[in-house]
């Protein structure tokens, strides 16, 4: 008899630093249904369930700064940076139109335009 192939990736085990940037799955709120199951948290501490042994982690829910506590990690997902700057990173500043930019690049950019202006080159 052959055997089926496994076909559910595995995630490597991550371990979160407070401050870190979270998507986090409501496990039971997701396989029943309800709506409000995914959010987005920011870590807050972790800690060691002297019953299971398990790490934990407490977060705190983002879109209503509320309180999250006993998150278990395999229902967490890292936010890097990264992909946070993705549009900021790739901005096509060659281009004389910022409407090629998206708004969030045109922002970042003006801010640190005005803060840095005495930093930059003179124009050509």
């Amino acid at each position: 008899m052959a055997q089926q192939p496994q076909t559910q990736a595995v995630q490597p085990k991550t371990h979160y630093l407070k401050g870190d940037m979270v998507l986090f799955r409501d496990v039971e709120r997701y396989w029943l249904g309800l709506p409000g199951h995914t959010f987005v948290g920011r870590v807050e501490r972790s800690w060691t369930n002297i019953h299971s042994g398990k790490l934990l982690y407490d977060l705190t829910e983002l879109s209503g700064n509320r309180a999250r506590a006993g998150i278990d990690p395999d229902y967490m997902r890292p936010l890097p940076a990264t992909d946070a700057m993705h549009d900021i990173d790739t901005a096509p500043l060659s281009e004389t139109d910022t409407g090629a930019m998206t708004p969030a690049a045109v922002a970042w950019l003006r801010q640190h335009l005005v803060r840095d202006a005495a930093a930059l080159p003179a124009p050509r």
